[in-house]
């Protein structure tokens, strides 16, 4: 469980503002850079997570590493070395969710890592195992790694195959559920609330079952607030996650009325809703595989949308952005597609 982009992304960017790298370079850098984020983390998987260590941070840190450190053409010592200096800079933990500070060890991650690769470039040495060594980045976590899962079809399946889209600002574990309440709403726009059930992977509840919040960034967490937020606005874009939503009395009333069920038998894309109605109907919605999930993905369309609607907030032109991406294969430089995220004043 990794959000893939966000560590390795802003590294390859940067460092393509400080030297030239073609569309080819910086999108085979970014997929390598995910690879082994993606693989150290399924090393370790679910115990690091479960121990309250946020995944895309403490894993996120070689991905930027690795991704840096092929752009700048690093060679194997180097790239040991880029690892190593990654390595004690690994952190990042879960009770942060919700709070600005989550943020904080998800920037880290990126620049540390490139940090980490321009050093080696310098001929900054570091261990010779920094993650399988016996203080390495496995034992001192404590965790009992499946090296298999490291190596296994490496060059031949690629993790970043199974990434999944997010159409909703908010914890992935909550879209299923989104997706149910908000279909049933389209087709129940005048019908009042009076009790939700929310069944799900035990993980939405370790995570999002909170019931209690205050803020924005808290609500993005929070599967009560999406969900009582869907139901009176019909919609859960970036106005449904916002301190203003969070105060709203019809939402907050319908926060309280929102239980959450733990189904270890429902995987982390799957949920169902019983929604009940004044009239005592009980409504049952299921959701196999939340959409942008890769075994149900948003369209290009349905991306590009993602980006406009998320760049209006900005009063960004998103057209130029969006042409520069899928023109990146032929790309001969990517120095200025970073520049093209930037409103103008």
């Amino acid at each position: 469980m990794i959000h893939p982009t966000a560590p390795v992304a802003p590294a390859v960017l940067a460092l393509a503002e400080l030297r030239k790298v073609s569309g080819p370079e910086l999108l085979l850098a970014f997929i390598l850079g995910n690879e082994v984020q993606a693989r150290i983390g399924l090393a370790i998987s679910p115990q690091h997570y479960d121990r309250g260590w946020h995944i895309t941070s403490t894993c996120g840190v070689f991905g930027a590493a690795a991704a840096s450190g092929k752009l700048l053409g690093l060679n194997e010592r180097q790239l040991v070395s880029a690892l190593g200096a990654a390595s004690t800079q690994s952190a990042g933990l879960c009770e942060c969710l919700g709070m600005p500070a989550k943020s904080v060890s998800v920037g880290n991650a990126a620049r540390n890592g490139l940090w980490s690769a321009l050093l080696a470039e310098k001929g900054f040495d570091g261990p010779a195992e920094p993650l399988a060594g016996r203080q390495g980045f496995y034992n001192a976590l404590g965790d009992e790694p499946n090296l298999s899962l490291v190596t296994d079809g490496l060059g031949d399946t690629f993790e970043i195959m199974a990434t999944s889209y997010k159409p909703y600002p908010c914890g992935f574990v909550i879209h299923p559920v989104l997706d149910c309440v908000l279909d049933w709403r389209r087709e129940h726009r005048i019908a009042e609330v009076t009790r939700v059930v929310v069944r799900g992977n035990p993980l939405l509840a370790h995570r999002t079952d909170r019931p209690d919040i205050s803020t924005g960034r808290e609500s993005q967490v929070s599967v009560q607030h999406a969900v009582a937020a869907a139901l009176v606005h019909g919609a859960a874009g970036l106005d449904q996650f916002t301190d203003a939503c969070v105060a709203d009395p019809d939402v907050a009333t319908l926060r309280r009325r929102v239980e959450v069920v733990r189904d270890g038998a429902l995987s982390t894309i799957a949920a169902s809703v019983e929604i009940t109605t004044s009239d005592g109907a009980v409504h049952g919605l299921s959701q196999a595989a939340a959409r942008g999930s890769d075994v149900n993905p948003m369209s290009d369309a349905d991306l590009e949308q993602k980006l406009k609607t998320a760049a209006a907030s900005l009063s960004l032109d998103a057209a130029p952005l969006i042409d520069a991406i899928w023109a990146l294969e032929t790309s001969s430089d990517v120095a200025r597609l970073a520049s093209l995220a930037v409103p103008k004043e």
